[in-house]
């Protein structure tokens, strides 16, 4: 009777209960599902982490190697203020700085010489100019000096 009952039980045991010695399939499955699921889940976690570098990317190289540096502390630290100031970082334009700066020493240079630029030697009034000061005229579409650079 004890056969007969345990038998009989064998025969309507589900799927994933497997045998003694045979291969556990589902095991198996699901090991193979949990390691690309967690693979999957890396890339997507460092995909989403590069995100700041790749916005900032198309924009200056001092932008974008303040916003690596930012991405790396998150990364290291855990911080997640790093990431968001790194994204805010990447998606604000900076200004350009460099160019008013370098026409500013570019001026300043030329009054430290005392030099004239091109073209701007001589005009309507017949004197010439000790410094690079000169203006357009609106009206007339001609050139004037300013009265307190032109030589007496």
């Amino acid at each position: 009777m004890a056969k007969s009952l345990q038998s009989e039980a064998e025969n309507h045991l589900p799927v994933f209960i497997t045998a003694p010695g045979e291969t556990d399939v589902l095991f198996i499955l699901m090991a193979a599902f949990v390691l690309v699921a967690v693979i999957g889940a890396g890339v997507i976690y460092f995909r989403l982490h590069a995100l700041p570098e790749q916005v900032a990317h198309r924009g200056q190289k001092v932008q974008f190697e303040l916003v690596a540096v930012l991405a790396l502390l998150a990364l290291f630290t855990h911080n997640h203020i790093f990431w968001v100031a790194g994204l805010l970082l990447a998606l604000a334009p900076l200004p350009d700085i460099k160019t008013p700066v370098s026409a500013v020493v570019g001026s300043l240079d030329r009054i430290a010489k005392n030099t004239e630029p091109e073209g701007s030697r001589h005009h309507r009034h017949g004197k010439s100019c000790r410094l690079t000061k000169t203006r357009l005229h609106r009206t007339k579409g001609t050139r004037r000096c300013l009265s307190f650079f032109c030589v007496q």
